[in-house]
């Protein structure tokens, strides 16, 4: 049963002014959160949904990092399963469950996925692979999700699977094996639903709010938008900022790694109807790139994992090495090579991974960790699917030091701000071939805290991925901030 959020999950121009105020004037709170992705606005959440005051400052806007260059995917984590990580892949399982049942389910579909069985899998190989997902369904159904949410895997027919995806070689195929898992329609969307469920709950969720310098009891922060620098005052100060966290605080050892995307027209791939996982050569079958159906005429081209070394950019690019990989590994599968031509996005990120050793990234956990540095709490490494997890642990952290007066965690029952109403439809576009509405822009600048054209183009909307789109949305983009005043 999903609990009611007790006040008003609206985010504007005028409520950040408010509360930035209050704060600037030498109000404390119990926690302090760094970072506005997906970890810091569920640790906001999770925080005050136990009674704690909280503020989350952000020095961008929600979801600027990491959190909106993901695959899009809330996955039952089958690719640990190679790596003997049962204890990792249960709990993507058990928190898939919690996204598609509770938190999300208005930002959650079922996503068919296809492993073709070609030259590129011998058939010892297939059979592996075979128990691979049926132990991933086991632990779906230990988890709690139906067989209607997300039905068993499968073994299909090479006919059956050039009907869900028309672009596979039909050369040599002996068939496929079909599994589902959870693909979310928008990473920055679910970040900002979170912020806006953690600001019913009473939390302060504060962009364009830069930390110049942490400590144990607060922080030095700057108003970019104010041009104005206060004391921020909290009894306890988690840092979230992922990446970034070791720019912050001291204890922190990451090796940050490389996730590289490519978006195609879907009639490149002929209209498919399922994901395409496609084994790359020599991996033995760990390892897959993956063309994933998108809404309004898209398919995702993914994903890179490799180590990433020197400064960490706000916004990571796709080198053309990168792309090349990207473009040959989903081709292998397919009866016409896809080329830079078909390339309409791109988009990278960089995941925060627990250093450990001289393990190339592709190797490593994707396990979290809380680790505490003269007095910091700062949660490392970890996954969108898990954020929910990572922020319990970290308040479960925070509670139990002295003094501190918290309830249970609560966040496996609440649903997130939309969840009880059906999805907005299209309507009123921007222009031809856009898929967003002028209502939805202006919702956006009422509701959800867009205060920039970019926050509207680049996160509130996804139309900043495909550069052609943004370029026809951006002076609808501008009249609605300037609309706002």
């Amino acid at each position: 049963m999903s609990l009611r959020t007790p006040g008003s999950d609206s985010l504007n121009a005028v409520r950040r002014s408010r509360e930035l105020a209050a704060l600037a004037n030498g109000e404390a709170v119990d926690v302090l959160v760094v970072g506005g992705g997906i970890t810091g606005t569920w640790t906001a959440l999770d925080a005050a949904s136990r009674g704690l005051s909280v503020a989350l400052v952000e020095r961008g806007d929600l979801a600027q990092g990491t959190s909106r260059w993901s695959s899009k995917l809330a996955h039952g984590g089958l690719r640990y399963l190679a790596h003997g990580e049962v204890g990792l892949a249960w709990e993507s399982a058990r928190e898939r469950a919690v996204l598609m049942d509770v938190s999300a389910p208005h930002m959650i579909r079922a996503l068919p996925m296809l492993i073709p069985l070609g030259a590129q899998v011998s058939r010892a190989g297939g059979l592996k692979l075979e128990a691979g997902l049926r132990f991933g369904d086991r632990l779906r159904a230990a988890a709690g999700t139906s067989r209607r949410r997300l039905p068993p895997a499968r073994r299909i027919s090479a006919e059956e699977a050039l009907r869900l995806a028309p672009a596979l070689d039909p050369s040599g195929l002996r068939g496929a094996l079909l599994h589902w898992d959870g693909q979310l329609d928008d990473d920055a969307r679910l970040v900002v639903a979170v912020a806006r469920t953690a600001a019913a709950h009473g939390a302060r969720i504060l962009t364009y709010t830069r930390v110049t310098a942490l400590g144990a009891e607060g922080a030095t922060v700057h108003d970019e938008r104010g041009d104005a620098t206060f004391e921020l005052r909290a009894r306890h100060v988690v840092n979230a900022t992922g990446v970034w966290a070791g720019e912050l605080s001291g204890g922190v050892a990451l090796r940050p790694s490389k996730g590289s995307h490519l978006l195609v027209r879907s009639d490149a791939l002929r209209q498919p109807r399922a994901a395409v996982n496609a084994p790359l050569p020599g991996s033995g079958g760990s390892r897959f790139v993956f063309a994933v159906p998108w809404p309004h005429g898209l398919v995702m081209i993914g994903i890179t994992d490799e180590s990433f070394e020197g400064p960490i950019p706000d916004e990571p690019t796709v080198t053309p090495a990168e792309e090349r990989f990207l473009l040959e590994g989903a081709s292998g599968v397919l009866r016409q090579p896809l080329c830079a031509a078909d390339v309409v996005g791109r988009y990278a990120g960089l995941r925060p991974l627990l250093a450990s050793g001289d393990e190339a990234t592709a190797d490593l956990s994707r396990r979290h960790a809380v680790v505490e540095h003269d007095g910091i709490l700062t949660l490392v490494g970890g996954k969108l699917t898990t954020a929910r997890r990572m922020a319990q642990d970290v308040v479960d952290r925070l509670a139990a030091r002295p003094g501190v007066r918290a309830r249970d965690c609560a966040t496996t029952r609440i649903a997130l701000s939309g969840a009880d109403r059906p999805a907005d439809a299209d309507r009123d576009p921007i222009a031809p071939g856009v898929p967003v509405s002028h209502a939805q822009l202006r919702f956006a600048v009422e509701h959800e805290l867009a205060l920039t054209p970019e926050d509207l183009l680049d996160r509130r909307t996804r139309l900043g991925l495909v550069p052609e789109r943004r370029a026809a949305a951006r002076s609808a983009a501008q009249e609605a901030i300037a609309a706002a005043g």
